[in-house]
C-alpha cells in the first residue's frame, strides 16, 4: 500500500516566509508529495511468538534486489479486521465438525476489538455477517453453517476475488482468514493473482481435509467427484502462493488435532505486525519484487538467506550462511512486492 503525505497548511508555509522575506513577496503555495512503500513484517520465533522489542536497524528492505532506506517504523498492535471465509462444499463437509470446534479457538484468541465478518463460498460466495466485535454471534454462524453436498463447482478463486473487493473500502489492518480444500473449479487464478498484488490485505489459510489430501487408494475414493490427489497438489500450491503474496501464512495439518493449536498461533499473529516504509525506487507502474531481511545488533543476517539476491551494482551477494548450529531461527512473514506509482 502506497500512503501520499498531504500538502502543508498555507498558514505555516506563510509563517515560515515571513521569517525570511525581505520585502513582500506574492503569496506562494508549495506542495510537498512524499510516496511511501508500506510493507508489514510479523517476525516469530522457532516456537511461533512473536518477537517483540525490534527496532528499524534491525531490519533490511529490498527493492527488486537494491536496498532501500527504511524511511517510516513502527511496531503495531492495533485492532483487526478479520474476514473469515469458509469453504462450504461437500469435502469439507466430511470433517466440519472437527474443524469448526477448533475454529472456535481463533474467535476466543481475537481481542475484544477485533472487528470480525463471516462469509461462505461453494458456487458462489455468500456474506453472512458484516463485521462486528461480537464473536459469539459469528459462533453461532459457524455453528449453523449449511453444506452443497451435491457435485457442485467450487470457485475458490472467484469468491477470494469478491472478498477483496468487500475488503477494499474498509479501513485498518485487514485480514482474510481462509478455511478451505484450496480446490477451485472456476479457473479465475490470473485475475485473483492481479488483485492479490494491488491489495493490502493479508491472506491467512488453514487447509482443510488433511486426511483426503493423503488419499491414494485405486478402491472407491472418499473425494467429491471430480477430485483427484493431483488436484489436491495444485491446491496447496495456490493457497501457499495467495499467503506468501500477500505477506500472510499458510497451515498444512494432516490431523484434526493439530488445528486447535493452529488457530491459536494465527490468533496471535493477527494483532502484532511491524510496519516498514520506504519510497519507491521508480515510478514505473509495474510490480516490484520485496525482500526483507532480520540482522542483529552488528548487521548479521539472521534470516532468510537469499543467494541469488543482487545488490545495488546488479551483482549477486555471496551471503554466506551461519552454522546451522549458530542460527537462530526466526520466520519472517510479509508481502512479496507492490505495484508502483504512475510516472
Amino acid at each position: 500500500m502506497i500512503r501520499k503525505q498531504r500538502p502543508l497548511p498555507a498558514i505555516l508555509l506563510l509563517a515560515v516566509a515571513a521569517m525570511h522575506a525581505q520585502a513582500p513577496e506574492p503569496q506562494q503555495r508549495i506542495t510537498a508529495r512524499v510516496e511511501l512503500v508500506n510493507v508489514d513484517v510479523t517476525v516469530t520465533d522457532e516456537r511461533g511468538d512473536f518477537v517483540r522489542g525490534l527496532k528499524p536497524e534491525n531490519f533490511r528492505i529490498f527493492d527488486e534486489g537494491v536496498e532501500q532506506r527504511i524511511s517510516y517504523f513502527a511496531p503495531v498492535e492495533a485492532p483487526a479486521v478479520v474476514l473469515v471465509l469458509v469453504e462450504t462444499g461437500p469435502a469439507v463437509y466430511l470433517i466440519h465438525r472437527q474443524h469448526l470446534t477448533s475454529a472456535y479457538t481463533l474467535l476466543e484468541g481475537l481481542a475484544a476489538d477485533d472487528q470480525v465478518a463471516l462469509a461462505s463460498y461453494d458456487q458462489a460466495p455468500r456474506l453472512l455477517l458484516p463485521f462486528s466485535e461480537d464473536k459469539r454471534t459469528v459462533t453461532q454462524a459457524l455453528a449453523g453453517l449449511r453444506y452443497n453436498l451435491g457435485a457442485a463447482e467450487l470457485r475458490l478463486f472467484d469468491a477470494m476475488s469478491t472478498a477483496l473487493e468487500w475488503l477494499a473500502p474498509i479501513p485498518g489492518k485487514k485480514t482474510l482468514v481462509l478455511l478451505s480444500t484450496g480446490l477451485d473449479t472456476s479457473g479465475g487464478w490470473d485475475a485473483l493473482e492481479k488483485k492479490l498484488r494491488s491489495s493490502d490485505v493479508s491472506i491467512y489459510a488453514v487447509a482443510l481435509g488433511g486426511e483426503l489430501r493423503d488419499y491414494r487408494g485405486e478402491t472407491e475414493s472418499p473425494l467429491p467427484l471430480g477430485t483427484t490427489p493431483l488436484s489436491f497438489d495444485e491446491a496447496t500450491r495456490k493457497l501457499t502462493a495467495m499467503a506468501e503474496m500477500t505477506g500472510g501464512r499458510a497451515w498444512f495439518p494432516r490431523r484434526s488435532e493439530e488445528l486447535e493449536g493452529i488457530y491459536r498461533e494465527l490468533a496471535a499473529q493477527l494483532r502484532h505486525r511491524y510496519s516498514l516504509g520506504f519510497e519507491p525506487l521508480v515510478r514505473d507502474a509495474r510490480y516490484h519484487r520485496i525482500h526483507v531481511q532480520l540482522v542483529d545488533d552488528r548487521g548479521r543476517v539472521l534470516g532468510p538467506w537469499y543467494d541469488d539476491l543482487p545488490d545495488a551494482t546488479g551483482q549477486h551477494q555471496a551471503v554466506k550462511r551461519p552454522a546451522k548450529r549458530d542460527r537462530i531461527r526466526y520466520r519472517l512473514f510479509f508481502r512479496r512486492g507492490y505495484l508502483a506509482p504512475q510516472p
